[in-house]
């Protein structure tokens, strides 16, 4: 008899499955592939629990329970809980569900509607409520090289404070250990999708290693959305709206979509900015698609250019930043001008945002079309002497570079779409997915257009607000066939922060915004307002840090591992780290490219390395040690200091909107800098 319906399962119900011993998870499992038969009650070991919740219903399987919800066509498993020896049967189901939370009585449709529990009916130095054993630790798949430190944790407070071990690691203890409540379960947590029931028995062996999640009614109006259009579409929405859960299903529906239209040979580029979401998008995919992941190509734009110019024999060397800036430099100090073309206005970071930004990306090849181009989001305006003296300097540049055998990522991008263009090499795909468009540059993008055989089979999403880049382009001014009037959509419900975190952030970022289209804004969960400290020493920041974080931490139940660090230099992430371990809080930093983060202990980072990532306890500081990241000289004129100023807020706004539950912000006291301003005590607690 074939499954009428198709099971879901919440995160807690994972960890209590993967706890389950062997004989216990086949018993489990036969159970649940009865209730993808009829999941109705049937009085008997099938019962709907109308006092606590008419949603609610739960099934017997010896002395566990499983309880469940159900809509056609999905049956949402919920947790598995275990009936004490001295628990009624009556009790048991009152006892799971949790006490009454008048935040969720009084929400309105639309509103955020679980609040994070802040006080537990525990206190820390209470032993744990069951032991911490091999077995336990076996049936987690917790690997082997951290039992030991395990072990010898016996209250709740060890595992808070336990610094050998990855905070996923703790994080999953936890939530074994101390299960939420049913009702905060049915609110707040995400649904997994089951393919078939069995994946169950695959993952708690360990040939499968996660699962994709349901879509919400919203995200899944947005997969099938305009398939039959006439150019290219875009999907947009605020941090945390699923954007790019919606283009991982929209890869399943694009290949059926070509199949049924008589293609056989279909071949799909997925791509988004960073090698470790292309790793985590690679994954996922192969769970969604099955066999036919072989028609998908996961790779970032670089990658793509890289190999288009290894086949046409063009490799050139990469050069670093800190040398191309160097170069430019020494670009600047060499050309001679004809006339009176000072550029003394251009500051040297301004200098090579325009070379890159205008020329480079945007494919410019003589002074005739720089002098007449569109320079979208460039608030300091350049007579046409400017423009010459700026395209001189630029031609110096391209020498100097040409001349070491060395390229920057935008030039190489550029040399690879030439290479398309004039037929050095070919490579089409039949559709294209560009995930987090807003984060790539122009000359990506164009690349990126250039691959896909027809606009209609282009699907993007993108937030403007997120842009660390912040060039202001178009669309319209990166390529021609990136035209989506009447195609765009935006998401309005964020899945990631707490509505408190979130309005924060966005009214932090009320001044630097590149999106002015009003969108309306939902959340799922409620929780604390964002901190907001000041500190008057290096000494002080340190302290306060490390009383907030782990009081966050406990409010939580994670551990110090769950916490991040965002700071605005290298520099100043690594003095923090170092500083925060002396303190007996042991910190790493990690650059974008050695990002680690099954690391035990807090993590440090810059805000542009904190993109794509999110962690449940967020901190944002260091700028006491960053005076220069708020500063500009005197000399910079203010269109230039307003575009810097503008890009720089957006940045800190991509930090905040990391944090998924709790939100830390730390200042110098009697800082004067603008982008050190603008937390409203309407949003912040500022005490």
């Amino acid at each position: 008899m074939t499954a009428n319906w198709l099971a879901t399962m919440k995160f807690n119900f994972t960890n209590e499955w993967l706890a389950l011993s062997p004989k216990e998870a086949h018993q489990i499992l036969a159970k649940i592939k009865q209730l993808t038969q009829d999941p109705t009650p049937d009085a008997k070991v099938k019962k709907q629990l109308k006092h606590l919740n008419p949603s609610l219903h739960r099934i017997r399987c010896g002395d566990y329970r499983i309880f469940y919800t159900f809509e056609h066509p999905y049956i949402s498993l919920l947790a598995l809980r275990r009936r004490k020896e001295d628990t009624y049967e009556e009790d048991i189901d009152a006892e799971f569900l949790g006490g009454y939370d008048a935040s969720i009585a009084e929400s309105k449709p639309g509103e955020a509607s679980v609040r994070f529990p802040t006080q537990f009916p525990t206190t820390p130095a209470d032993p744990l409520p069951e032991p911490i054993t091999v077995e336990l630790l076996i049936n987690l798949r917790i690997a082997s090289r951290y039992h030991a430190a395990l072990l010898t944790l016996q209250t709740e407070q060890d595992l808070i404070d336990c610094q050998a071990v990855p905070s996923q690691v703790l994080e999953k203890l936890m939530e074994y250990l101390f299960p939420r409540p049913l009702r905060e379960i049915m609110q707040d947590q995400p649904e997994m999708i089951l393919q078939e029931v069995d994946d169950l028995m695959r993952f708690k062996e360990g040939e499968l290693l996660g699962f994709l999640l349901r879509l919400s009614p919203e995200q899944e109006g947005y997969v099938n959305w305009a398939m039959n259009t006439n150019g290219p579409t875009l999907l947009k929405g605020d941090p945390g709206t699923g954007k790019s859960l919606i283009a991982l299903y929209r890869v399943r529906v694009l290949l059926h979509h070509l199949r049924q239209q008589g293609q056989s040979d279909v071949r799909i580029l997925f791509t988004t900015y960073t090698n470790a979401l292309i790793n985590l998008s690679d994954q996922l995919l192969k769970q969604l698609l099955g066999p036919d992941r072989d028609a998908v190509e996961v790779q970032t734009a670089d990658r793509i250019a890289i190999s288009l110019l290894a086949r046409a024999g063009k490799v050139p060397a990469i050069i670093e930043h800190g040398e191309a800036r160097y170069i430019l430099n020494k670009a600047i100090e060499t050309t001679h001008f004809n006339g009176d073309q000072a550029i003394e206005r251009l500051s040297p970071d301004y200098l090579h945002q325009e070379i890159h930004q205008v020329i480079v990306a945007r494919q410019l090849h003589t002074l005739e079309e720089y002098l007449v181009a569109a320079r979208p989001g460039r608030k300091l305006g350049l007579n046409a002497l400017q423009r010459r003296a700026v395209w001189c300097v630029y031609e110096t540049y391209r020498d100097l570079l040409a001349r070491q055998g060395k390229a920057t990522w935008r030039q190489i991008r550029a040399r690879a779409e030439e290479c398309l263009v004039q037929g050095i090499v070919s490579e089409r795909y039949d559709a294209v997915i560009v995930d987090e468009a807003q984060d790539l540059d122009p000359s990506a993008l164009r690349l990126l257009v250039r691959l896909c055989v027809s606009p209609n089979r282009l699907f993007v999403t993108a937030d403007a607000n997120q842009s660390i880049y912040g060039s202001g382009f178009t669309w319209n001014d990166v390529h021609a066939n990136l035209r989506f009037q009447g195609r765009t959509a935006i998401l309005h419900t964020n899945y990631r922060s707490t509505r408190e975190i979130g309005e924060a952030a966005q009214s932090y970022l009320a001044g630097g915004t590149l999106d002015t289209e009003l969108v309306e804004r939902s959340y799922i969960n409620r929780g604390e307002r964002p901190v907001l400290r000041v500190a008057r020493s290096a000494t002080d920041e340190v302290q306060t840090l490390a009383q907030l974080l782990s009081e966050a931490a406990r409010a939580c139940r994670l551990g110090m591992g769950a916490c991040a660090i965002f700071c605005p230099t290298q520099k100043a992430g690594q003095v923090l780290a170092m500083a925060l371990t002396r303190h007996g809080l042991p910190a790493t930093f990690m650059s974008g490219q050695a990002l680690d983060l099954e690391r035990p202990g807090i993590k440090v980072m810059t805000l542009s390395s904190s993109k794509g990532l999110e962690f449940p306890v967020v901190a944002l500081a260091g700028f006491l040690s960053s005076a220069s990241y708020g500063y500009l000289p005197p000399t910079i004129v203010q269109e230039e200091r307003s575009e810097t100023f503008e890009q720089r807020r957006r940045t800190i706004f991509v930090g905040m909107t990391r944090a998924m539950r709790r939100l830390l912000v730390i200042i110098p006291a009697g800082t004067k800098s603008p982008l050190l301003t603008g937390f409203d005590k309407r949003y912040w607690n500022r005490e």
